[in-house]
């Protein structure tokens, strides 16, 4: 028995599908009745989880807008024989007039970042974001209004005599909101979240809970969505502090579950699971994300161009975690370039994994190429033209064996080269999905290692401590043509991912020459990133969501 005012709550961490109506609804009415059945009483589920987060401009077609709204009624009526369970849906909400509004703009959108609260068959209340993020990948102020604007009054609810304040991720950044709910009696704070990942958000995420909780005097809970969404993945990882701050409860990071918290005005208590460590956050978010856009687009598999190097290995790897091996094709492309050991190191590594292994010799296309463009050419020597060449003619091939049999290409370029332009346009740039395009050179590395440390030694010895080379000219080395990748990836974290300046990085230690090669790279690079497939984000700066850069631009500080 639970001791007089106590709730059993459920954190029903799910994997939402963006626009999936009426599987994410069966989700979350199957989550609350699995939680219902094991005692929960209050069930919160993640924000948007009805429509899947982020709907983009979904949002903006009346349709979608109006079956979001049939979707909730949907759910309600399906827990409608659930006799005193309360489920908190996140969803968007369409206003029902603009009158009202408290903005100066004439052009506002008329949708709320909504949370509504489901009691036997009926919607009994509706909370709407009061905080809007219009950073990093954030853009909410395009598609919502803030409930503070619209008017809208804070919620609190009360759960078998305890009182709930509900609040939405960027809502306890601050302090009004939480406050807010502090202020009608809230005795714990709900807070439904859809906070994509990046290295280091976990403990981000849980300080501040904990300054939240210790702010307002009450528990905090937190409510995750988990899953892959085009670039972004999600981590789960919900959890609860007490008003004190403490962490009491954790549910597992990048897996769908239920987490039972026992709620009372003495506190909040729950498993607790632990934090990984960072690589394995890092892998987790990669399989996630691979897992996630194969599956929820239907490919049936994935295709890898398999080169001997640790970047397409590490990409390999990944994939059979996300899809398994029968699901996954690797293609060897040798040119007059490619050394013997590319060839039994990249054998090795499919051996290894249990892959399809085919190799296609790109030989024959290179000189057919070479001989349509002699003419041309007279005169002039061999340089980067005949290495794109070659990296062109692999895309092709790949692209041909994706249009044929459906599998995706998944790239292999990472987040170091990205930046740096020490990709082909068309060529190793060609694929469907770029899995470690956010993925340092030097954390390459460590993920490689990480991974053999897990039982079998999946990628060769070989692979990981060879000297990185495209092959495609004689003896080529890639720090023949960049900084050694420790300096580079430094460099790239400093004017990247922290907006320093050039004065201040040299100012930190580096060489100046070194800080206006790679910065001079990043600019002129910025037109190959464009064209380049979406990626997975994993840090907190990506090129792709949250790097909008013109092209044409005449900065150069």
């Amino acid at each position: 028995m639970l001791p007089q005012s106590s709730v059993k709550v459920a954190l029903a961490q799910i994997n939402a599908t963006v626009g999936d109506l009426a599987g994410n609804t069966r989700k979350i009415i199957d989550f609350s009745r699995r939680a219902y059945a094991q005692g929960a009483r209050l069930v919160l589920t993640p924000e948007l989880g009805l429509c899947g987060y982020p709907p983009e401009d979904l949002l903006l077609r009346p349709a979608f807008m109006e079956a979001c709204s049939q979707a909730l009624l949907d759910c309600a009526a399906a827990l409608a024989d659930l006799p005193g369970l309360s489920v908190v849906v996140g969803h968007p909400h369409a206003l029902e007039a603009a009158v009202g509004l408290r903005t100066r703009s004439q052009s506002v959108p008329h949708r709320l970042n909504a949370a509504s609260v489901l009691r036997e068959g009926r919607v009994i209340a509706t909370y709407a974001k009061r905080e809007l993020p219009n950073y990093q990948v954030f853009d909410e102020r395009r598609y919502f209004v803030s409930g503070r604007d619209a008017g809208l009054a804070p919620v609190v609810i009360d759960v078998q005599g305890i009182r709930f304040g509900l609040n939405i991720c960027e809502d306890a950044w601050f302090n009004e909101p939480p406050r807010a709910a502090r202020a009608l009696g809230a005795d714990v704070l709900c807070v439904l979240n859809a906070s994509p990942f990046h290295l280091g958000k976990v403990d981000e995420r849980e300080s501040r809970m904990s300054h939240c909780a210790r702010e307002i005097g009450v528990p905090v809970l937190y409510a995750h969505l988990t899953g892959g969404q085009d670039e972004v993945v999600f981590d789960g990882g919900s959890f609860a502090v007490g008003a004190t701050g403490e962490v009491t409860a954790r549910a597992p990071m990048f897996e769908e579950s239920i987490t039972l918290l026992e709620v009372s005005r003495d506190g909040v208590r729950g498993d607790i699971a632990p934090v990984p460590a960072v690589e394995a956050q890092a892998w987790g978010a990669l399989v996630t994300g691979v897992r996630d856009y194969i599956g929820k687009n239907g490919f049936p598999g994935a295709l890898i161009g398999l080169s001997g190097g640790i970047d397409s290995a590490l990409v390999l790897a990944v994939a059979v975690d996300a899809i398994g091996a029968d699901k996954v094709r690797t293609v060897m492309m040798p040119s007059p370039y490619t050394a013997d050991i590319s060839w039994i190191d990249a054998r090795d590594m499919a051996g290894r994994l249990g892959v399809r292994y085919d190799e296609i010799s790109i030989v024959p296309e290179f000189e057919a190429f070479k001989k349509s463009l002699a003419t041309e050419f007279a005169g002039r020597a061999e340089d980067a033209t005949e290495e794109n060449i070659q990296a062109r003619i692999r895309g092709t091939l790949l692209m041909a064996l994706s249009n044929k049999f459906g599998s995706i290409v998944l790239t292999t370029g990472n987040k170091s080269e990205m930046a740096t332009g020490y990709c082909t346009l068309y060529g190793d740039m060609a694929g469907g999905f770029a899995v470690i395009k956010d993925v340092a050179k030097t954390l390459v590395y460590r993920l490689a290692r990480w991974r053999n440390a897990q039982g079998a030694e999946v990628i060769p010895e070989r692979i990981i401590i060879r000297p990185p080379s495209a092959e495609l000219r004689p003896d080529q080395k890639d720090q023949d043509s960049l900084p050694p990748y420790d300096v580079l990836d430094a460099i790239l974290q400093h004017y990247m991912e922290e907006d320093q300046s050039i004065e201040d990085i040299v100012a930190a230690g580096f060489d100046r020459a070194d800080v206006e090669r790679v910065t001079r790279l990043i600019k002129i690079n910025e037109y190959k990133r464009r064209q380049a497939p979406v990626g997975i984000r994993i840090t907190h700066r990506a090129f792709g969501r949250d790097w909008r850069y013109p092209i044409t631009s005449g900065f150069r500080a």
